[in-house]
């Protein structure tokens, strides 16, 4: 259990950023500079909440999420790592890896001279994830909140055989309603649709939502544009390291059946993921790494 005081101690910084026990009694960072606000769970090192300076919040939190050592916190940009959806062979291993349900460390707090603060999270191996994932690789995410917010998820391989990994940054966004929003930069790209029996198919057109949308574009590595004219803004999701994106919202019976939304939640949310899945999983050498990076940026829509 991270100790608050010493975090505060070591890295806080009056009126801007404070470590505190939030809902669940789990260890949380807020962040409030000139050009942003944002609050991160230690565990899973985890964005909560992002909402630049006078904007309404981007990223989506479940008002009904669960907040427990051990459990996935539905919302916000959960890691999906060093596995992406369920494991490969073990059925009884956490899905999406264990990172987003694991304790990270903050190795670094900086204000940089634009007004944006910069956070380097470093995850903690357990007894748990040495058994799930016998190889040294260990994890960094890098995190830059600002008028824009950015973040890096590092793995490096420190053994001695090549490591394959499969990830994911798997962003809720914030919507008006995701029956009226549609995104753009996919047209036209191959994906593997989950909920037709991992058909694949080819993108025609903008992604607009009427359904359970449970999808994998492959070979896309352009910008996407999620276009909410409800909320009146447009949001820009850049990436590297990242030649797949994930595309998701859970509609009707799916949601119903979880215990972390609220009825009719899936309105208000829309998963765009930057990942390396499917076959765009990594293989990273012995000495090497690899890093997925991302950049999401908020605009107004005239």
């Amino acid at each position: 259990m991270p100790d608050i005081d010493a975090l505060n101690t070591r890295f806080g910084v009056t009126d801007r950023v404070t470590f505190a026990r939030g809902p669940g009694a789990l260890a949380t960072v807020d962040i409030t500079n000139v050009s942003a606000q944002a609050r991160i769970a230690l565990q899973g090192a985890q964005v909560l909440h992002w909402a630049p300076a006078g904007a309404a919040p981007v990223i989506w939190l479940s008002p009904t999420a669960k907040f427990a050592e051990g459990r996935a916190i539905r919302g916000g940009i959960p890691i999906c790592w060093p596995w992406f959806g369920p494991h490969p062979s073990e059925t009884t291993y956490p899905a999406h890896g264990f990172a987003r349900i694991s304790h990270w460390e903050v190795v670094a707090v900086e204000s940089i001279s634009d007004g944006e603060t910069r956070l380097l999270f470093r995850l903690i191996p357990s007894d748990a994830a040495r058994a799930w994932w016998p190889h040294a690789t260990p994890a960094e995410l890098h995190v830059n909140i600002g008028k824009r917010l950015s973040l890096e998820l590092v793995t490096k391989n420190l053994g001695v055989a090549p490591v394959v990994i499969s990830q994911a940054l798997h962003t809720y966004f914030s919507v008006s309603d995701v029956r009226s929003v549609h995104v753009l930069g996919l047209d036209g790209s191959p994906y593997i649709d989950k909920v037709d029996g991992g058909k694949t198919k080819l993108q025609k057109g903008p992604v607009t939502f009427s359904a359970e949308t449970d999808r994998i574009y492959l070979n896309s590595i352009g910008e996407n544009i999620l276009v909410d004219r409800g909320l009146k803004r447009r949001l820009r999701v850049a990436k590297t390291g990242s030649s797949s994106t994930v595309i998701w919202n859970p509609w009707i019976q799916k949601s119903a059946k979880m215990d972390d939304f609220v009825e009719s939640g899936y309105v208000n949310m829309v998963c765009i993921e930057a990942a390396n899945a499917a076959d765009d999983a990594v293989t990273v050498a012995p000495g090497e790494e690899h890093r997925l990076g991302v950049v999401y940026a908020a605009e107004g829509l005239t």
